[in-house]
């Protein structure tokens, strides 16, 4: 099944980011954020729990207009709220990126 973009459950890297406050847009605890999320994370994470995502490299977390994140478009099987703690969980699991 292919994402319908009107449909899609849109995911930002801010919403799992350690550095993110609460009022700033986070929405995992402090114990399931990391640091540093990408949209390719995101994508990588949301394809090991076998769903339809499309990645958008080309957009912004409307809070920070500035910075080009991301984000990824995911199928609507699942509330938002469980598709970001399952999200969150499995960014936790990933091994740590190689800068």
């Amino acid at each position: 099944m292919a994402v319908d973009p009107e449909k899609a459950i849109v995911l930002y890297p801010a919403y799992f980011d350690l550095r993110v406050s609460r009022e700033a847009g986070r929405k995992v605890s402090k114990k399931d954020a990391i640091e540093g999320p990408d949209a390719h994370m995101l994508f990588e994470a949301a394809k090991s729990l076998g769903l339809d995502c499309i990645l958008e490299l080309d957009k912004n977390y409307p809070r920070f207009w500035y910075k080009r994140t991301g984000r990824i478009l995911v199928e609507p099987k699942m509330k938002k709220s469980e598709l970001v703690r399952k999200i969150a969980l499995k960014l936790k699991a990933m091994p740590k990126k190689k800068e």
